[in-house]
């Protein structure tokens, strides 16, 4: 059992790729290992800037043997009438450099075969590992490769050294056009010169000593460690998010934290603004109070160990200025005119070529909103339909403002606080943010009323519009996000408890798009239904997400609900009833019915004759069936799904008596009739909630 180190040296590999590279080497390797049977301990992979590396320990030295079962022709085939060896025996043998004597008989279920049980000797595993590690560098998630020089290898980035050792030696190969050695490199600039490694398992501790810390896992820990030691020291919390932290450790073989500051008047600009600056242009941290707002300090992440450390704090301070100034231009040359007299500018840009500007969408929006939030008010909400429609028509003004064409990703942030400096009700001016929200699978929600109406809104509006002129999402492609959007109009009208009618909405966006009969959109029958037939085809993977089984979501989408909050309801019920023990009788029993009642011919009474019920078990069921009719009834003007499935468990008895004892299809059509009528009562009863039946074992 020894130890094996791979190390690939390299011109800097690309930050954000670094960690996906790591994973996908290891990954390859340990699956190489596992396919040739080559047993070890444990396997751990490195990566840094100018490295990937994999240290396997107590690996074996070579494969095990293996006896491998070769079969030839049939018995029949193979040899003549006399016993003989035919040509295909012969050549079979041959075929395996064995005499025709050493062959044996294969006994199978379909009869009798040549055959020959061959040992294959384990290979020693030196000699396999050049090719898997070549292998898995070949599988690499590499975008686009490169040649350096004459080289014809290809690679991410130039490729350096190759060091491939087993414990104290060298294992002599060729790896990217490079012959292996024991020689590596340490840090640019404290150890730049090549190095030996001792010993396979020393790599770790001799590439310390070069000033690398070669584990990725363990280069992040120290860098979050420093980053919070450094905040606390101003009472401060680091914005730490992970995609940065992977960038940054990527970037780094020796992390040294660092903290700066700016001045404090550029914290008037939106905190947005600088942080994101900081993040994505600087790599900074930023840091906020306990309430969240941004503080004038940012802790960065050097890959020195300076002398002077301040000279290297006041040269990130000075780089970092200009970029805040720019914030702080951009923001203080929009505040020279209102919020409302960009939308002047809304009107000569075009939101699609088909569907007009985005101020013709601005006012759309803003009569849906106005829509929705009557709705709401109806329903108690505390919202204003007049400052709904302000919020609307001001939703996508800052979409000309100049802080949003630098930064894009402000949109609705930058409009809230020009709201606020306009002093618009508070109400319009947290709505403009909330409209964009949700932002991506499993973002909040906006929480206020109006924010809610432009968030509906917008969605709709795009939706509507972009069906409406057969644009619809096909395949991996969806370039206005309407799979997103229509999984925020549910989560929004579900998780907000929203009792409004989907239908409604859609029909609504429709005519704001053709007003007076006349409009942008042709076919508006086809619009609606494909608009919602899409939106309620989001439900499954809605749910799915949540882990609620595929059939259950068909079993609610059967009787095709309008009304997310009500789709809602009906879900949870029916997950609850499929853990009774009646439920799997009760499925199987209602996919019974739906096919009785399918095959029958003609309309099928909707009352039953008592006088007509001749046997004990279709008595019973009657009486049943009545029963939780009654019981239901008020269950069912509360939407109280649970409760009626509940009740409904109380028919598994005389239901199972029923088709236990009872002949449906009578040759007494009286009785026939009258026991399908009894029937459609029970399937009526549990489509009250769902397709039960729809439900699988």
């Amino acid at each position: 059992m020894t130890t094996i180190l791979f190390e690939l040296g390299c011109e800097e590999l690309p930050p954000k790729s670094l960690k996906p590279l790591r994973d996908s080497l290891q990954s390859s390797v340990e699956s190489q290992l596992k396919e040739a049977d080559i047993a070890y301990d444990s396997l751990k992979a490195f990566a840094a800037p100018r490295r990937l590396a994999i240290q396997i320990e107590g690996i074996a030295d070579k494969q095990p043997d293996r006896t491998e079962q070769k079969r030839g022709p049939a018995i029949k085939a193979a040899f003549d009438a006399d016993g003989n060896p035919t040509r295909a025996a012969e050549g079979f043998a041959k075929g395996l450099g064995i005499d025709v004597s050493e062959l044996t008989t294969i006994k199978t279920d379909k009869g009798d075969y040549i055959g020959y049980e061959q040992t294959i000797i384990g290979q020693p595993v030196t000699e396999l590992l050049p090719e898997i590690f070549q292998n898995a560098l070949d599988k690499l998630p590499i975008a686009k490769r490169m040649r350096s020089g004459a080289s014809r290898e290809e690679f991410v980035r130039p490729v350096q050294w190759v060091v491939l050792m087993q414990d104290d030696h060298v294992i002599e190969s060729t790896i990217q056009g490079l012959s292996s050695n024991n020689q590596s490199r340490g840090h640019r600039f404290h150890a730049p010169d090549f190095m030996t490694i001792a010993h396979a398992a020393d790599y770790e501790k001799t590439l310390e000593e070069a000033k690398v810390v070669a584990d990725f896992d363990k280069r992040q820990a120290l860098i979050s460690e420093r980053v919070a030691a450094l905040a606390s020291e101003v009472n401060a919390t680091p914005i730490i998010p992970q995609d940065l932290l992977d960038e940054v450790t990527a970037l780094v073989d020796l992390p040294v934290a660092l903290r700066a500051s700016f001045e404090e008047r550029f914290l008037q600009v939106p905190q947005e603004a600088l942080i994101k600056t900081m993040q994505a242009d600087q790599k900074y941290f930023c840091l906020t109070d306990a309430d969240g707002k941004l503080q004038p300090y940012f802790i960065f992440i050097s890959n020195i160990e300076s002398k002077d450390p301040q000279q290297v704090i006041y040269g990130n301070e000075k780089v970092v200025r200009p970029r805040l100034a720019d914030a702080e231009f951009f923001f203080l040359q929009d505040q020279k005119q209102p919020l409302f007299t960009l939308t002047e500018n809304l009107k000569t840009r075009v939101f699609q070529d088909q569907l007009g500007t985005i101020w013709e969408k601005s006012e759309r929006v803003a009569k849906l909103a106005a829509y929705i939030a009557a709705l709401m008010k109806e329903q108690g909400q505390d919202i204003d339909v007049a400052e709904t429609t302000r919020a609307a028509i001001l939703s996508k003004a800052d979409l000309a403002s100049t802080l949003v064409g630098e930064f894009p990703e402000l949109q609705g942030i930058a409009g809230t606080y020009y709201a606020r400096l306009n002093g618009e009700p508070e109400a319009v001016a947290a709505a403009i943010e909330e409209q964009y929200l949700p932002k991506f699978s499993g973002d909040k929600l906006p929480s206020t009323p109006i924010g809610i109406c432009l968030a509906l809104a917008d969605r709709l509006d795009t939706l509507v519009g972009i069906f409406g002129i057969d644009q619809a999402p096909t395949g991996s492609k969806d370039p206005f996000s309407l799979r997103r959007s229509a999984i925020g109009v549910l989560r929004i009208l579900i998780e907000k408890e929203l009792p409004i009618n989907l239908v409604s909405l859609v029909e609504q966006a429709i005519r704001n798009y053709n007003t007076d009969g006349e409009g942008k959109l042709a076919k508006l029958g086809e619009t609606f239904t494909k608009v919602i037939d899409f939106i309620n085809s989001r439900y499954r993977a809605m749910y799915t997400e949540q882990g609620v089984s595929v059939d259950t979501i068909q079993a609610v989408q059967a009787i095709n609900p309008h009304m997310p909050l009500d789709f809602d309801q009906r879900i949870r019920a029916v997950t609850d009833f499929r853990t009774l023990p009646q439920a799997a009788t009760l499925a199987e029993i209602n996919k019974r019915v739906a096919n009785i009642l399918a095959k029958s011919e003609g309309d099928v009474a909707e009352s039953v004759d008592a006088g007509l019920l001749t046997e004990d078990a279709e008595k019973a069921l009657h009486e049943a069936v009545t029963k939780a009719q009654n019981t239901v009834a008020p269950m069912q003007e509360h939407a109280d799904y649970k409760g009626i499935l509940q009740t409904l468990t109380q028919l598994e008895t005389p239901l199972t008596n029923f088709f236990d004892h009872v002949m449906v299809n009578s040759d007494d059509a009286s009785l026939k009739a009258n026991r399908l009528a009894l029937l459609k009562q029970v399937r009526e009863l549990f489509l009250l909630v769902a397709d039960v039946g729809e439900l699988q074992a």
